[in-house]
């Protein structure tokens, strides 16, 4: 038989801890955040340059040489699709891009002449 004499205390404190930690006197552990949307950096499949979107602005540089490729801009169409328009800073043209947020690290994308190419985000999100 439980004496209640002896587990009341035990149970009062173990209450007291539990709720002192969903009520503040603990500081939740910080969540590491995914990714959302195409905000970050991402690198196509050849490797050849790395791409970063920020705050409706877009760029990309060489990895070889650090030189910058293309700049632009982008917006989301809806939340899996995101309309890139861009320069590029070699030929001096000004294309536009569609890509298709397939998943939290792969961009499928297509060019204004038909071209396919993927981009996967950096840091390996899955």
């Amino acid at each position: 038989m439980v004496n209640f004499r002896r587990v009341g205390p035990l149970v009062t404190v173990v209450t007291a801890l539990i709720v002192s930690g969903c009520v503040g006197g603990v500081a939740p552990r910080e969540i590491a955040s995914r990714p959302t949307g195409v905000e970050g950096q991402w690198m196509d499949t050849q490797r050849v340059a790395i791409s970063t979107f920020s705050g409706g602005r877009f760029d990309s540089v060489a990895t070889d040489t650090g030189n910058r490729l293309s700049e632009g801009t982008y917006h989301m169409r809806d939340r899996n699709n995101v309309e890139i328009t861009m320069t590029s800073l070699i030929r001096q043209t000004r294309t536009s891009v569609n890509c298709a947020l397939v998943s939290p690290s792969q961009l499928n994308c297509t060019n204004a002449s038909g071209q396919n190419f993927v981009l996967t985000r950096r840091g390996g999100v899955s």
